[in-house]
């Protein structure tokens, strides 16, 4: 097959690099797709504050005129900065399973690396943390969730045959909630909070979401510095968080734990699964989307797990405990069945235990891979 590829200049070729997916996956029912206001608002530098502190590249591979594939490449300079390394992120990695498409798009993404001066090119990873992040290698059976990726299985294939290996996996557990709570727990959480002087903002506000909000994501920026590749977010990203999703938020699915100076120390964000509320609405928001996504909104059978965080000096000193207390009481209530963890690295031992409260089972596995690039590649 003759391909070739094409970077993506015009606000018709954006369109053309978001509607891609939606054709490749149209007879997938575990996909899950994102509504095409948002990928546009993370792909476009005019929309994007991460382009303040990255340099991005998009690309359509084309055969006899038709889009078969498509990529973005990525150099988040911050994360290079706190890592010391130069690094060459690739995400929005689709292709039909033919070779000599995904061939041709690493092939464009390893060529800019190159002229950069990167070193090694990993993916698939977005502009921050916040951006959907690992190739899905086990779980294909499962519906995605709203927050993370799908891809079919001749990914790895592909990518492997390309000279790429695993750097690390994110796992996803689904955990079902229990309708009373363990007496222990409970218990342990009055000791742990008492014991640090921490008490759960009861009954918390909209104006109270607001007033947390940039407190909570310099919180979530202390509490992930020293995971795989983070890099902290700037004051016009999470102001930008903080206006997209504190509208929609359910304050009782919602935990702030605060200290004796009542200074943020903790936090839990989860919301009702929207996942199929997404694949309804097929990318768009009007003239349905919206209704499908408000009636998902008002379901709380299935719940996602948004983010949760503490200080570094909270860190294994149990106020999961009291985190999950607090949630598990607001599960009850408003009748939460189970429970969809979001992707946490396999390695990073002190949030899996979050959960070891809980019965759960696997959900999916994700996977970053990574080539070390130089001329003679």
């Amino acid at each position: 097959m003759k391909v070739e590829i094409k970077e993506v200049l015009t606000a018709r070729e954006y369109l053309s690099f978001v509607k891609f997916a939606e054709e490749l996956y149209k007879d997938e029912p575990n996909w899950v797709c994102p509504l095409r206001s948002d990928e546009l608002s993370v792909l476009r530098r005019d929309k994007n504050p991460s382009y303040e502190y990255c340099l991005a590249k998009l690309f359509l591979a084309y055969c006899d005129g038709k889009v078969v594939g498509r990529v973005a490449a990525i150099v988040n300079h911050k994360s290079n900065a706190v890592w010391n390394e130069k690094r060459l992120r690739f995400g929005w990695f689709d292709f039909i399973d033919d070779y000599s498409v995904s061939e041709a798009l690493i092939a464009k993404v390893e060529e800019w690396a190159y002229e950069l001066g990167m070193e090694k090119v990993s993916g698939p990873q977005g502009f921050n943390d916040m951006d959907k992040q690992g190739l899905l290698v086990e779980g294909f059976e499962k519906r995605a969730t709203a927050n993370t990726l799908y891809n079919f299985a001749y990914y790895l294939e592909h990518l492997e045959r390309l000279g790429y290996c695993k750097e690390v996996d994110w796992i996803q557990r689904v955990l079902t909630v229990p309708e009373l709570m363990p007496e222990k727990i409970a218990q342990f959480s009055e000791i742990v909070k008492e014991r640090f002087g921490l008490r759960i903002l009861e009954k918390v506000t909209r104006k109270d979401l607001y007033k947390f909000a940039i407190e909570l994501f310099e919180t979530y920026n202390k509490a992930f510095a020293s995971l795989y590749c983070f890099s902290p977010l700037s004051p016009k990203e999470y102001k930008l968080l903080v206006k997209q999703f504190v509208p929609i938020l359910n304050q009782d699915m919602i935990v702030i734990l605060l200290d004796k100076r009542d200074q943020l120390a903790a936090f839990a964000i989860t919301m009702p699964s929207i996942a199929v509320a997404l694949q309804k609405a097929k990318g768009r928001l009007f003239p349905f989307g919206f209704i499908h996504l408000k009636k998902a909104l008002a379901n709380y059978e299935e719940m996602e797990m948004n983010l949760i965080g503490a200080l570094p000096e909270y860190r294994n000193k149990g106020v999961n405990a009291i985190i999950f207390h607090q949630l598990n009481i607001q599960y009850v209530k408003y009748g939460v069945k189970k429970l969809v963890s979001y992707p946490m690295l396999e390695n990073n031992e002190s949030v899996q235990r979050i959960f070891d409260y809980y019965p759960m089972a696997p959900y999916m596995r994700r996977r970053c891979l990574v080539k070390h690039i130089n001329k003679s590649n």
